[in-house]
């Protein structure tokens, strides 16, 4: 049986990915939860882009509801 490996190298990149993308999830999904956007809520839970969408969202189409909401 073969054993994986890794580098102390890239065990701390995967450390600092891991609290990037985690940082962005969470607060696009208290945003998400916040307009009560079920659909963006449930995309961001299940994918995962390293915090790529979570940026988008929030900085996107976040505010693309939020104007939306206000003009109604």
């Amino acid at each position: 049986m073969e054993t994986i490996s890794i580098s102390n190298q890239q065990l701390v990149w995967l450390i600092a990915l891991s609290i990037w993308s985690l940082t962005w999830k969470a607060f696009a999904l208290w945003k998400a939860a916040g307009q009560k956007d079920k659909v963006w809520f449930v995309a961001l839970i299940i994918l995962n882009t390293a915090g790529l969408l979570e940026i988008f969202y929030i900085f996107v189409f976040s505010k693309r509801n939020t104007s939306a909401k206000t003009d109604s």
